[in-house]
């Protein structure tokens, strides 16, 4: 947050970071995947205007994230596995806001054929935000 704006210098590398991070488990406390959830949020706020560009990449990456905390059968508390739906929630709302409404148009089509409700409800809270 210190950077600001100042982060479009920097997204190419921290998005590398970033996806890196949304793709590994890091144990049961999520302590790692929960940080860059928040550096994601962060970065989002302050670059904004770059992020349309870079949406089909996030959005595939939070999605792939979601659906790998609900089918986690290890031994990942449920109030972190929560906090981690929470903060993708977050920066899918985040994304949609700079993209204007691009997430929601692209989320419909999966929003119908996924039937998992876990997944749904992260959607839906996407669906629903104005």
């Amino acid at each position: 947050s210190r950077l600001g704006i100042l982060i479009v210098r920097h997204l190419k590398r921290l998005e590398r970071v970033i996806l890196g991070y949304l793709e590994v488990c890091d144990g049961p406390e999520e302590e790692a995947r929960l940080g860059i959830l928040e550096t994601l949020q962060c970065t989002i706020e302050h670059a904004w205007p770059r992020m349309p560009c870079r949406l089909p990449v996030l959005l595939k990456a939070l999605l792939k994230m979601i659906w790998d905390v609900h089918t986690d059968q290890g031994p990942t508390p449920e109030p972190v596995k929560a906090a981690l739906l929470q903060g993708a929630t977050e920066c899918l709302i985040l994304l949609d806001r700079c993209s204007e409404g691009q997430v929601k148009v692209l989320l419909e089509g999966v929003y119908s054929s996924c039937e998992e409700n876990s997944v749904r409800e992260c959607i839906r809270k996407v669906q629903e935000n104005t």
